[in-house]
């Protein structure tokens, strides 16, 4: 009986600790996350959209993992959503038509994504553009007879547009191909000739560039996300009918360079952000103005402009009453300022929003009385109110959540959240009753039975005065009188924001948590979500005032008693990349550490990057200036390479532009001579949002081989 009892009790236990195993989050639970975003009330307030993203088998290549985005309709009576599009191809940027009656999309059509109408009394979508430049950030007119929209031109190609360019409009702008002018690109046909005369051998080069055989690249800004371009793009904005019969119209030279157009009065004017000097080239001109445009008289009025400073993100109220926007100045730590000022003939009104923070969206009230919008503060992103005419900000929701898009309408709000427990899904409440209600289940269903690390806040006063908040979460498996490895993320931008109100990490800090590791991050200096005087806290210092507050956070983690201090492990991507392999050159404490898609050589950064602005606007100057060479080689990690000695495993996208994969070549490389011990590890085809957007292969892949490096020396 005894030996049975003992049986039975081991048998217990077994069972408990493999269902306790089960649950703890998985590195494959990556795939079943779905996002929420956009959601969006119909007119009359009853029903809404949104959409969702969701990670499913690829069933064109096997052993790959696509995204599909898609439009879903829900019913706010019965709280239950029904998905309106299926299949391969994903749905973007939906919108009610203002009347109700139906949705348009955009999705691909051939090689070009366009507008589709979907019709709610029945009836499957349909296209009502073609255009060879495809669609973006379609807008339904007011009165509900078209959608606006933008595309991004080509220069050259529209500069021979037959259809669209029948003015034979050309850039006011030089063209910065030293002996050339715009006029070269539309001369009549010349026959292409190696061996022939000079117009035949330059119509032969001319065509090797069409045929993509060179790029010859006449522009300071030549490098986007994954390769680099000799193309000048512009972007356009065009009206089409909602019944599709007839072609698009574009609404105003795209010479001009409008960045943003907003729609005033109904087909008549708009408002708009243009360059502050349309006769400079694009990559030269970076503040702009706000102007308002007449789209029958063709004619432009300035209505804000402030010389250095560009704006962005403008928003008409309903009636036209107000304007919001933000204001930036040109240079230096991006801090928008949001102002609201009134459009009324001959009024005069202007007020800053009190709130130094990022604005993610906004949205007004139908009686213009009130702006609602979300902003990063303090590791959330919640919902604000402002009361325009008393200049009072309320803040209505948590910041230990993010509201990651939301819509309002009466009172009523319709968000999507992310929660340290879930991480999105769509909720509904109103002022009269502010909690959460659940409209999906699509996360909550597959975690109910899962074990959630919680993170717990805390805060430090650092070396400058401010007020660091950081996280800790212990591991799944915590028992108290057991040890634990832990890990110090950091985040990059280095503008970025972590919290319990930030989506990306969730499932990284889970899984790690599930693995039985301590994790603790932070925002030090430099982060956004705290204001102007925090994020510019790190100007001429990436390095040693950013460690202190990351060490800091680490620090007091160790100090609850239950974390190994010789088992410590350090990751962080991008700017958090650079930080991490600065901290290996001036630290040996950790065991392991990981640098992903980082910024190594700070000189270098400045000619391989796309972000390479980062360069003058936080370090003063350029690297052939003496003073500015001397502070980015003193803030360089590589400057400090042979000090380090932690085992490293470093990640980069073969594609990755943003930060330049030379940059992880040369730590790499300077490691491996020395001796160290360091393992590199290319993604094919990756770009700098690889753990974020990237394949999903690519994204299981780096987080499992982190883990696996981390395991060699920790365990």
């Amino acid at each position: 009986m005894k030996k049975l009892l003992t049986f039975i009790i081991v048998l217990f236990f077994s069972s408990f600790t493999i269902l306790a195993q089960s649950r703890k989050i998985e590195l494959t639970d990556l795939l079943k996350i779905k996002t929420v975003s956009q959601p969006q009330f119909s007119p009359d307030g009853k029903k809404y959209i949104y959409l969702l993203k969701s990670i499913v088998e690829d069933p064109d290549k096997k052993g790959e993992f696509a995204y599909q985005n898609h439009l879903y309709l829900g019913d706010l009576a019965s709280k239950e959503s029904r998905a309106l599009t299926s299949g391969k191809l994903s749905v973007s940027s939906a919108s009610w038509s203002p009347d109700g009656q139906y949705i348009s999309f955009v999705r691909l059509s051939g090689d070009k994504p366009q507008l589709f109408i979907l019709p709610l009394n029945g009836g499957e979508a349909y296209p009502i553009t073609s255009i060879p430049y495809g669609v973006s950030a379609p807008e339904w007119s007011k009165d509900g007879s078209s959608i606006f929209f933008s595309s991004e031109l080509s220069v050259k190609e529209f500069l021979v547009d037959t259809l669209y360019n029948k003015r034979s409009w050309i850039p006011s702008w030089t063209l910065e191909k030293p002996g050339y002018d715009w006029s070269s690109f539309q001369k009549k046909s010349i026959k292409a000739n190696p061996d022939g005369n000079i117009e035949e051998i330059r119509a032969y080069l001319f065509q090797n560039e069409k045929d993509k055989k060179a790029k010859v690249i006449n522009q300071l800004d030549f490098q986007e996300e994954s390769t680099t371009t000799g193309e000048l793009s512009v972007p356009a904005f065009f009206k089409t009918s909602v019944l599709g019969n007839t072609k698009p119209e574009l609404l105003a030279n795209p010479f001009r360079r409008i960045d943003e157009m907003k729609e005033l009065t109904t087909g008549k004017s708009f408002v708009v952000c243009m360059p502050a000097d349309t006769l400079r080239h694009p990559d030269k001109v970076l503040d702009n103005t706000i102007a308002i445009y007449d789209a029958v008289a063709n004619t432009f009025q300035t209505l804000v402009e402030k010389p250095g400073y560009r704006y962005s993100n403008i928003s008409v109220s309903p009636n036209g009453k107000y304007l919001a926007f933000f204001e930036l100045k040109v240079g230096g730590i991006p801090s928008p300022v949001a102002k609201i000022i009134a459009l009324n003939p001959g009024a005069y009104y202007q007020k800053i929003i009190p709130l130094d923070r990022i604005i993610t969206q906004w949205s007004w009230s139908k009686d213009e009385t009130t702006l609602y919008f979300s902003a990063q503060d303090h590791g959330g992103v919640p919902l604000f109110e402002y009361d325009i005419a008393q200049g009072k900000l309320k803040s209505l929701s948590s910041s230990d959540e993010g509201v990651l898009g939301f819509d309002q309408k009466d009172g009523q709000f319709i968000y999507a959240k992310t929660k340290i427990t879930n991480p999105s899904e769509l909720y509904f409440s109103s002022k009269s009753n502010p909690r959460d209600n659940a409209l999906t289940e699509f996360n909550t269903v597959w975690l109910k039975d899962k074990v959630i690390s919680l993170a717990s806040k805390k805060t430090f006063k650092n070396s400058k005065g401010l007020v660091v908040d950081y996280w800790v979460m212990k591991p799944s498996n915590f028992q108290s009188n057991t040890k634990y490895p832990l890990l110090l993320e950091i985040h990059g931008g280095p503008t970025a924001m972590w919290g319990t109100g930030e989506a990306s990490m969730w499932h990284e800090y889970q899984y790690f948590a599930a693995k039985g590791y301590g994790v603790v991050y932070s925002n030090p200096r430099g982060s956004g979500g705290y204001g102007t005087e925090f994020m510019g806290a790190n100007v001429k210092d990436w390095g040693q005032g950013p460690m202190s507050d990351v060490m800091q956070a680490l620090d007091l983690c160790i100090s609850e008693g239950w974390a190994d201090t010789s088992k410590l492990a350090v990751t962080g991507g991008s700017y958090a990349g650079y930080l991490v392999s600065y901290m290996l050159g001036h630290t040996n404490r950790f065991k392991a550490a990981c640098s992903q898609r980082g910024v190594y050589e700070l000189s270098t950064f400045f000619g391989e990057g796309n972000a390479w602005r980062l360069v003058p606007n936080y370090f003063g100057g350029y690297p052939w200036e003496k003073q500015a060479r001397t502070i980015l080689d003193k803030e360089s990690p590589l400057t400090y390479v042979q000090n380090i000695r932690t085992p490293l495993i470093i990640f980069h996208g073969e594609q990755d532009l943003r930060t330049g994969v030379i940059q992880s070549e040369m730590l790499y490389k300077s490691l491996k001579v020395m001796g160290r011990d360091v393992e590199y590890v290319r993604h094919p085809g990756a770009t700098h949002e690889i753990t974020r957007a990237g394949n999903n292969r690519q994204r299981l892949d780096q987080m499992l081989r982190t883990y696996e490096f981390f395991e060699r020396y920790l365990r």
